[in-house]
């Protein structure tokens, strides 16, 4: 039925998912929410394969008009310096910045000073794939629901550092483990909004950078829920694939220009604050050859490969300890079939994994232009946020557990990469 356009759906899941209470008293499990969530996915039988989805999204489309205000944020971590944009979705309005993308404007001081709130309304905070921002499409074809047509979502996006016409104001850039920002942000909601559950959806590196912040945090992670949408999850393991296939290198040259492009927009920056080489940066094709210019200098890892070791995200799947749904198509390019960390998913029972036989790299296309996608990350959080008692939930919740032979201790989110203070 592939050939039709109909994905085939499945399911990875612990033998015990996460019991829910709901909020009129009964029972439920993370993996009923899901499974009702997901519906058919129909796809577009004309791009009948990854590629041809993936590719289609170089076709533009205007996509659904949200329109936000910006603020920028200075960063709170005493390492990790330097300012980032995070945009609020908002009433439409006709302000026009040139510098910003389109629909987006800055926030006044006042306008700013007056956005706290007490209302209970379910946010969401979302990130971005790599080099993208607020305005990309498959982005605004998920919120859209929840915020048009008397949606009840406030929605914010977090925008990595010198994405989205942003400015870089410090050595610090962003990486696929950089999960500061994120934590300042949902922080900063947990105090602005006190009375609203919050919950993140993350695509492409966004999910990997996601899935690393809810591993990191465990059972003390503010968010009520996640949901992450073609993660990467084992870097080395995406880059080996794409540089094995002319049609991946195809993909990681793509990427490496847009990175190399985003590097260029900042040239003054990137001399000012960095040491890195810019004359050879102009040099690379390819996304590792970016990574190995960039990522390693700024970061001090001795190989791109080393990075991505480190940066993944596979391992954070265990320590997660809120529910945690993760959308990946088995035929996505990019994220590809052989990163998904399958046997983490059966060890946590606060993470369902949903894979499509179809669907390409954050594509989805459906018949008509839709993006399948935006439809389970709605219908799961709109769920979450309206029927299940968010404060009942467990932390405490136990996986399946291994049998040890030895007395040994493995810590998911030890990280390798060690921050010096100084």
């Amino acid at each position: 039925m592939d050939w039709l356009g109909r994905a085939k759906i499945s399911f990875t899941h612990a033998p015990s998912p996460l019991v829910l209470q709901k909020k009129d008293g009964s029972a439920t499990d993370l993996l009923k929410v899901c499974e009702a969530a997901v519906p058919t996915c129909q796809l577009n039988p004309l791009l009948f394969n990854g590629h041809v989805q993936t590719m289609w999204t170089a076709v533009k489309e205007h996509g659904p008009p949200i329109y936000y205000r910006r603020k920028i944020f200075d960063a709170d971590h005493k390492v990790y310096t330097g300012t980032f944009a995070v945009d609020f979705v908002v009433d439409q309005h006709n302000d026009v910045d040139e510098s910003l993308p389109p629909r987006t404007a800055y926030f006044s001081d006042d306008q700013f000073s007056k956005i706290a709130s007490e209302d209970n309304r379910p946010m969401l905070i979302v990130l971005h794939g790599l080099s993208g921002g607020s305005h990309e499409v498959y982005l605004r074809h998920a919120i859209a629901p929840l915020v048009q047509n008397g949606g009840d979502w406030e929605v914010c996006v977090v925008n990595s550092r010198g994405c989205a016409n942003s400015k870089v104001t410090s050595g610090v850039l962003f990486n696929a483990r950089a999960t500061w920002d994120i934590r300042q942000v949902v922080n900063w909601s947990r105090v602005t909004f006190p009375n609203r559950p919050l919950f993140a959806v993350g695509f492409s590196l966004g999910a990997n950078i996601l899935t690393n912040y809810a591993g990191e945090e465990g059972a003390n992670c503010p968010l009520k829920g996640a949901v992450v949408v073609g993660n990467p999850f084992d870097l080395e393991v995406s880059n080996k694939s794409l540089q094995r296939t002319s049609l991946g290198r195809l993909y990681s040259r793509v990427m490496g220009t847009n990175m190399k492009r985003l590097i260029n927009l900042h040239k003054d920056s990137v001399l000012n604050y960095t040491n890195l080489n810019f004359d050879r940066i102009q040099k690379v094709t390819y996304l590792h050859e970016f990574d190995r210019e960039v990522q390693t200098v700024t970061w001090g890892y001795p190989t791109e490969n080393a990075y991505y070791r480190d940066a993944s995200s596979s391992d954070a799947v265990l320590a997660i300890r809120i529910p945690f749904l993760a959308i990946s198509a088995l035929d996505d390019p990019i994220a590809v079939q052989e990163a998904i960390p399958f046997q983490e998913f059966v060890k946590n029972p606060y993470t369902i994994l949903c894979t499509t036989s179809l669907g390409g790299h954050l594509s989805w296309f459906e018949i008509g232009g839709g993006r399948w996608h935006a439809r389970p990350i709605c219908n799961f959080l709109g769920e979450m946020a309206s029927e299940i008692n968010l404060d009942a939930i467990a932390s405490n919740a136990n996986g399946e557990a291994s049998k040890v032979q030895f007395s040994t201790s493995f810590e998911p989110m030890r990280r390798k990469l060690q921050i010096l203070d100084t």
